[in-house]
């Protein structure tokens, strides 16, 4: 954050984000905390009823309730429907990113032939090789390494220890953040009798605007064509793209799952963690994927999948795993039911 702390009256919040302002208009806030931690300046939030005896004991200057919880504090407040995303508005006008300090430091690589534009920030120890553009306002970390003919656009963030290589290109307002690899070569090989041949990868990654792209998370370019991130794109850490790969906008994807080959994800997905797409398959819009489900054919249908093995529509899947639960008991009692009817036919006999 640039400067000193900033403060905004409850007032000054809700007429630049709506919301049902009850008490002091006049109360000023100038942090964003915990039900259970805040204290004088902090403005905290209340999303999970579970947390309703947290804010009876709250000392936050303010709190952000949903309807429902409008009447369950004293405390000065803000009332939206969404609470979660209103405090999300809150913490980033409190703590406003850090703007670009323009210039290169003396300590960084940069081609002759690089296009560096006069707002950006060059940090410590960067390579920048040739025919790599930088955008206003772009701030570029120490030890960051950008190939030849990277294209950077504006006001973009990328951390320390970042490796971009040649021919991509990120859009305006990307965020990328430390030990994140973007071009590395997708894995394409090809056997030949006793040995591997490597295909060579010639696409490149192309990201879209507004993208944020998490700690060591890879994305490898295209055996052919490119692999694309479209815009608004959310991707948490240790997330790993393969070649030819298509993300949709506004998708959002946890930690640690793996996206195999030509797979296309649609726009407005949510993937959980440690989820597993094989190569080649393609998920529609809208498509919500519980955390660990091994995706292994495409969905053309909007919804919720679960399951490792095999995944299917989540109130099946739900409906399925109640009954593996009782499988022992099932067992006992198939047993008993065949032991009684052998003894049965045994009588007749």
């Amino acid at each position: 954050m640039n400067g000193s702390p900033v403060s905004y009256t409850l007032r000054e919040i809700v007429d630049l984000y709506g919301g049902e302002l009850v008490g002091d208009p006049q109360i000023r806030v100038s942090r964003v905390a915990t039900l259970e931690n805040a204290g004088a300046g902090a403005i905290a939030f209340l999303a999970n009823p579970r947390y309703l005896r947290q804010l009876a004991d709250t000392k936050a200057a303010a709190v952000i309730v949903a309807p429902d919880s409008r009447a369950a504090t004293d405390t000065a407040r803000i009332v939206h429907d969404n609470p979660y995303l209103y405090f999300a508005r809150v913490s980033a006008l409190l703590r406003p990113a850090r703007q670009a300090r323009p210039g290169i430091h003396p300590s960084a690589s940069v081609a002759s032939d690089a296009a560096v534009d006069p707002s950006a920030e060059i940090g410590a120890h960067c390579s920048i090789a040739g025919g790599v553009r930088v955008g206003a306002g772009t701030i570029v970390g120490p030890g960051t390494h950008l190939a030849d003919d990277v294209q950077i656009g504006r006001e973009c963030r990328l951390h320390a220890g970042v490796t971009i290589y040649s021919d991509c290109t990120l859009g305006d307002r990307v965020t990328v953040h430390s030990g994140a690899v973007i071009g590395a070569d997708g894995f394409g090989i090809a056997f030949d009798e006793d040995h591997w041949v490597k295909v060579p990868q010639i696409g490149r990654v192309r990201i879209g605007d507004d993208v944020e792209i998490g700690a060591n998370t890879t994305i490898d370019r295209g055996a052919i064509d490119d692999t694309v991130i479209e815009e608004g794109v959310k991707l948490d850490n240790q997330i790993q793209i393969a070649h030819n790969v298509r993300i949709g906008a506004h998708t959002a994807i946890a930690a640690c799952t793996g996206i195999a080959g030509s797979s296309q994800v649609g726009r407005y997905c949510r993937i959980g963690g440690a989820v597993g797409i094989a190569g080649h398959v393609s998920i529609c819009d809208r498509v919500e994927i519980s955390g660990h489900t091994s995706i292994t054919k495409s969905i053309d249908q909007p919804g919720v999948y679960s399951g490792v093995y095999p995944f299917e529509p989540n109130r099946q899947w739900r409906r399925n795993a109640a009954q593996v639960r009782h499988l022992a008991e099932f067992a006992r009692r198939i047993a008993a039911l065949e032991q009684g009817l052998a003894e049965l036919t045994r009588s007749r006999s």
